[in-house]
C-alpha cells in the first residue's frame, strides 16, 4: 500500500473508496484481491475510521486491542492492505466534492491544517463515510465536561484519557452499553446509564434476534462487565438538565413517558464530573445527496442511502456500504464493503457476505425501531437552551421563527435565526432544529461542499494524485 508521490504522472483508479473504517477497509482489500487499482481516501491520519480508532504509536499503548471489539479483524485487514501494491492509502484527505463525467473526479483538501488540495480520478466511487452522533439539546448541554458518547470513547481509544472520573452515560441506543463498559474498564466510575427507551422493543423481533447470536453475545458481554463494576441501568429516563458553572457537577434525570415527555416530579440529581450522551447515529451522506442519490428513511427517522442488492446507489457508478446505508455495526459494514467491491469488479457476490448482510440488516431495522426518539423530547428544552451551539441560537429564537415569523421548515428557520450556519454546518443541531421547526427529526441534507474548505483552494488548479 503506497502513500507517496512522484513524477510518474496522474493515476486513474478503478475504484476510489472514501472512508477507511470497517466498510472502506473491507472494500479496498476485496477490490485489490480482485485486481482493481484502488485509492483509499480518509480524513484521518491512520487507518481504522471511528470504529477502529486507536492510539498514536508515540503514546506507547501496550495493549490497544483491549479497547476494541473485533481488533483482530482490523489487524488482519491492516496487514493485508500494507502489502497490497494495488492500494494507495491517501490519509488526511478531506473530500469536499465529487464530480461525475467520463470518470469520477474527487476534490480533497489535505493535511492537518488543510493547507493544500488534490484531485483523484476513478472509474467507480464507493462511499463508506460512516455516521456521526445525533444530539438532542437540553439545558446545560454546552457545559465543559459534557461530551458525546462516541466522543468519550474516542478520547479513550485514541488518547488513552477519560473525560472525567465520575461519568454518567446517557441517551439512547446500544452504543451506550459499549461506551459505559469501556469507561468502567478503564477506571472511571459510572454511576448510571440513562437509557431513554426500554429494551422491550427487541422482543418484537425474536426471529431476528435468533439469527444474530453474535449480537446477543456482545450485549451479554457488556452487561456482565457493567454488572461487575456496579453500573446501574435506568430505563425510560433521560438527562433533562446539566448543572454547573465552570464545569458540569451534576445532572437531573427524569422518567419519560412513552412519547419521551418528562414525567413531572420524577427528577433526581446525580453527581458527576462528566456526561457522555448521544441519541443514536446519523448516516453521513452529504456527498451522495449532493450528487442526487436517492435516500430512504430508517425506523429511527434518519435518512440513509438507498442501495440495491449490489450496493449500488441510484447514481450510476456510485456505490455505498456500511453506515451510509443505515446504521448497523461493524460486521454489517465489513460484509457490505466486500459485496460492493465484487459488484464494482463485476464478480458474483460471496454467499457468506450475503447472509451476514441479510441478518445484520434485519437486526439494524429492529434496533432502530427500538431506540427511535419519541416526539415529545422537546418538552425538556427550555426557551433559553442553546440549540445551535456554533451560532448560540436559543430554542426561543427557533420557536419564534415558527410561531411569529411563519417559518414552516428548518431551512427557513436557518435563514431567520442562523441556526445551522456555524462550523459544524448543522450536523450537531440539524435534527433538533428540524424537530423544533415542526418537521421530522432527521432528513437528508444537501451541501455543495461536504466540509469546510479554504477559499484559496477553490481558486487553485487541480493537482491529480501521482505516484
Amino acid at each position: 500500500m503506497a502513500t507517496s508521490r512522484s513524477e510518474a504522472g496522474p493515476i486513474r483508479y478503478d475504484l476510489a473508496v472514501i472512508g477507511a473504517g470497517p466498510a472502506g477497509l473491507a472494500a479496498a482489500d476485496a477490490a485489490a484481491a480482485l485486481g482493481l487499482r484502488v485509492a483509499l481516501l480518509d480524513a484521518g491520519a491512520r487507518l481504522g475510521g471511528q470504529y477502529y480508532r486507536h492510539p498514536a504509536p508515540e503514546l506507547g499503548a501496550a495493549r490497544p486491542e483491549k479497547l476494541h471489539h473485533g481488533w483482530r479483524t482490523f489487524d488482519r485487514l491492516r496487514e493485508r492492505l500494507a502489502a497490497a501494491p494495488l492500494v494507495d492509502h491517501l490519509p488526511e484527505h478531506h473530500v469536499w466534492a465529487a464530480e461525475r463525467g467520463e470518470h469520477w473526479t474527487l476534490h480533497a483538501t489535505r493535511g492537518p491544517e488543510r493547507a493544500d488540495r488534490a484531485t483523484v480520478t476513478a472509474r467507480g466511487l464507493l462511499l463508506a463515510t460512516g455516521a456521526y452522533e445525533r444530539q438532542l439539546p437540553f439545558p446545560g448541554w454546552t457545559l465543559p465536561g459534557v461530551v458525546t458518547a462516541g466522543g468519550a470513547q474516542a478520547m479513550l481509544k485514541s488518547g488513552l484519557v477519560l473525560p472525567g472520573r465520575r461519568i454518567v452515560v446517557a441517551g439512547s441506543g446500544p452504543l451506550l452499553l459499549a461506551v459505559a463498559s469501556s469507561l468502567a474498564a478503564a477506571g472511571a466510575r459510572v454511576p448510571a446509564i440513562v437509557e431513554a427507551t426500554g429494551y422491550l422493543g427487541y422482543g418484537r423481533g425474536l426471529p431476528v434476534l435468533a439469527g444474530n447470536p453474535a449480537k446477543l453475545a456482545e450485549g451479554a458481554e457488556h452487561a456482565a462487565r457493567l454488572l461487575r463494576h456496579g453500573v446501574r441501568l435506568r430505563r425510560r429516563a433521560a438527562v433533562v438538565e446539566a448543572h454547573g458553572t465552570d464545569r458540569i457537577t451534576a445532572v437531573t434525570v427524569a422518567r419519560l413517558d412513552a412519547r419521551w415527555k418528562p414525567v413531572p416530579g420524577s427528577g433526581r440529581r446525580i453527581a458527576c464530573d462528566a456526561l457522555a450522551i448521544g441519541h443514536g447515529l446519523v448516516p453521513q451522506i452529504d456527498l451522495a445527496v449532493e450528487l442526487g442519490a436517492a435516500t430512504v428513511t430508517t425506523a429511527d427517522g434518519t435518512a440513509a442511502l438507498r442501495v440495491d442488492a449490489q450496493q449500488r446507489t441510484s447514481v450510476p457508478g456510485l456505490w455505498a456500504a456500511g453506515e451510509t446505508c443505515g446504521v448497523g455495526g461493524a460486521d454489517l459494514a465489513l460484509a457490505e464493503g466486500v459485496l460492493a467491491a465484487h459488484s464494482v469488479a463485476g464478480k458474483p457476490a460471496p454467499a457468506r457476505e450475503l447472509t451476514v448482510r441479510r441478518r445484520r440488516r434485519g437486526f439494524a431495522a429492529l434496533m432502530a425501531a427500538a431506540h427511535a426518539p419519541g416526539p415529545d423530547w422537546t418538552g425538556w428544552v427550555t426557551d433559553d437552551t442553546d440549540v445551535c451551539r456554533c451560532e448560540e441560537v436559543p430554542a426561543r429564537a427557533v420557536r419564534e421563527a415558527v410561531t411569529e415569523l411563519g417559518a414552516a421548515d428548518a431551512r427557513t428557520v436557518k435563514l431567520l435565526t442562523r441556526a445551522g450556519m456555524g462550523w459544524c454546518q448543522g450536523r450537531m443541531c440539524g435534527p433538533a432544529v428540524a424537530c423544533l421547526s415542526g418537521g421530522p427529526l432527521g432528513g437528508p441534507d444537501s451541501r455543495p461542499l461536504s466540509c469546510p474548505v479554504p477559499l484559496a483552494q477553490l481558486a487553485e488548479p487541480d493537482e491529480p494524485f501521482v505516484q
